[in-house]
């Protein structure tokens, strides 16, 4: 593999409902074109936690590296949502080490972003780690498993962006990254030739050398398509009891 990375650091793409993630994005539903990115990006395992009543989504991703996964109850909140799709990322590989929580509104962030994530957690394994843009926090946001409890407790009416800043206030540290990628702060509201140029970090993370998109293009052509995985909540949820 190309990717000087040695860690597993899923990709979690969060869509609120199935209307959110089919939306068109350059003729490909947005889930996919996520998943795409995060591969790409070097992110293992990739979980869409999404509604998907009459499987248009399942179909979106078929032929991904991907597991779909039934939302948590809507009861329990974004933090609960962005919970179950960890749950999942650790159910799917064992040893995951953190999770990359992306909402799927965040449609034109870089695969550059992502590999600068996983090589950051590298160098500070328990930091909640946030790209930011020209001062701007923004998404998607690589936490640590070691958060997964205590991200559990977060109040249903808390926001992704207070989800998030209730993690760093109980106690785990803040690594925000200006990587330049002006996808992490404009979503999808934003027509991609409105964006800023792209800047990039002004040196890579680590010292490391990326070669973007070399993931794809490692993998054989012949290589059968499969998927998505599915993940009903009940059943994950079992999971994560019996993994206490």
């Amino acid at each position: 593999m190309s990717h000087n990375v040695a860690m597993t650091v899923a990709a979690v793409i969060l869509a609120a409902s199935a209307e959110s993630a089919l939306a068109d994005v350059e003729g490909l539903p947005r889930v996919r074109r996520l998943v795409d990115l995060a591969w790409s990006g070097g992110a293992l395992p990739i979980v869409v936690v999404a509604p998907d009543p009459d499987g248009a989504v399942a179909a979106a991703l078929s032929g991904a590296p991907v597991t779909l996964a039934e939302p948590a109850p809507a009861r329990l909140g974004p933090a609960g949502q962005m919970a179950r799709g960890m749950e999942v990322a650790a159910g799917e590989v064992h040893g995951t080490e953190a999770a990359i929580l992306w909402p799927a509104r965040l449609v034109w962030v870089g695969p550059e972003t992502v590999t600068s994530l996983i090589e950051a957690h590298g160098l500070q394994g328990d930091a909640v780690i946030t790209p930011t843009y020209q001062g701007s926090r923004g998404w998607p946001v690589l936490v640590p498993a070691s958060a997964l409890e205590m991200l559990r407790r977060i109040g249903p009416d808390r926001s992704p962006d207070e989800a998030m800043g209730d993690l760093l206030a109980a106690g785990l540290p803040d690594l925000a990254l200006d990587l330049g990628d002006p996808g992490t702060v404009m979503d999808a509201s934003v027509a991609r030739d409105e964006l800023p140029p792209y800047e990039g970090p002004s040196a890579p993370v680590g010292g490391l050398a990326h070669e973007w998109g070399a993931r794809v293009a490692d993998e054989p052509e012949d290589e059968p398509l499969v998927g998505p995985a599915l993940a009903p909540y009940g059943q994950a949820e079992d999971e994560a009891v019996a993994g206490d």
